[in-house]
């Protein structure tokens, strides 16, 4: 994981940004994808020095004026806005929001309650290390034929990384691999020895896919989004997500799956046997 999660971050918005999404040509010698540093230190109106050693981890305090310059340079939304606060706050190390605490591994009544509401759709409660909690039963029609559900508890990222089926379940192995290692690299990181101790986990077993992504993937899943999945029953599956917090003092998410597209709606359909238009398809962004 790197050691400097607040000058990855910062670059990998840098090469994000066309120059076109900031008013700047892109010219005919482009070599850098996105903005180049001098680019960025014009228009955060810092200097090209001082963006280097924010990059480069030799500085890791940029006064709350820079920093809010460098977001508006970045178009940074507000949940990266959030992020990256965090990043420079969090940059001294000795202080962990979680204390060393245990991950939660307990599930709330109500939220048991909101699971069951949330039939038939695919849905599932999971802590900071990936484990899934509890589920809804259309969940388990989904995850439970091809594997996801194996192991005690079932674990999101250890399927992903360690699973010889993932790689057929998810067409875009890629970007779940992704995904997941942002999940765990969200908040404290390799700071809460539980995580620390899977990261470890996973670099031994999955070797190079897991550790190549530490060094440059942000701890910022999204939020929402369409994933690809493989069922044995009903083929190909294209599930919009959203990804819900609970509470702090939870330390857990909900991540909801409905269906992206009519084909899917209809296979969901089957899968639970429920009349057709049970879920119905919704446009994600």
């Amino acid at each position: 994981m790197s050691d400097n999660e607040l000058g990855l971050f910062l670059r990998l918005r840098r090469e994000a940004v066309a120059p076109a999404q900031v008013g700047l040509p892109a010219g005919p010698r482009r070599r850098t994808p996105g903005l180049r540093r001098a680019e960025l230190a014009t228009l955060a109106g810092v200097s090209v020095e001082y963006v280097t050693r924010l990059e480069q981890g030799r500085d890791r305090r940029p006064s709350a004026e820079v920093l809010s310059a460098l977001a508006d340079a970045l178009r940074l939304t507000t949940g990266e806005r959030v992020h990256v606060h965090r990043l420079a706050k969090g940059a001294g190390g000795g202080f962990s929001c979680t204390g060393g605490a245990a991950p939660n591994r307990a599930v709330r009544p109500t939220v048991r309650a909101l699971l069951d509401r949330l039939e038939p759709a695919p849905a599932v409660l999971v802590n900071r290390l990936g484990e899934m909690l509890a589920r809804t039963e259309g969940y388990r029609r989904l995850a439970g034929p091809v594997g996801l559900l194996d192991g005690v508890p079932p674990s999101l990222a250890r399927f992903v990384f360690t699973d010889p089926r993932a790689r057929a379940v998810y067409p875009d192995w890629e970007h779940v691999a992704d995904e997941q290692v942002a999940a765990l690299k969200q908040g404290p990181g390799r700071s809460d020895p539980h995580v620390a101790a899977l990261m470890d986990e996973l670099t031994v077993s999955a070797g190079a896919d897991f550790t190549g992504r530490l060094d440059r993937v942000p701890g910022l899943p999204r939020p929402s989004g369409v994933t690809r999945m493989v069922h044995p029953a009903t083929g190909e599956l294209r599930l919009a997500y959203e990804m819900l917090e609970l509470a702090a003092d939870d330390d857990q998410r909900l991540v909801v799956h409905l269906p992206a597209d009519e084909a899917t709606s209809a296979a969901l359909d089957r899968l639970s046997g429920r009349r057709p238009g049970a879920l119905r398809a919704v446009r994600a962004r």
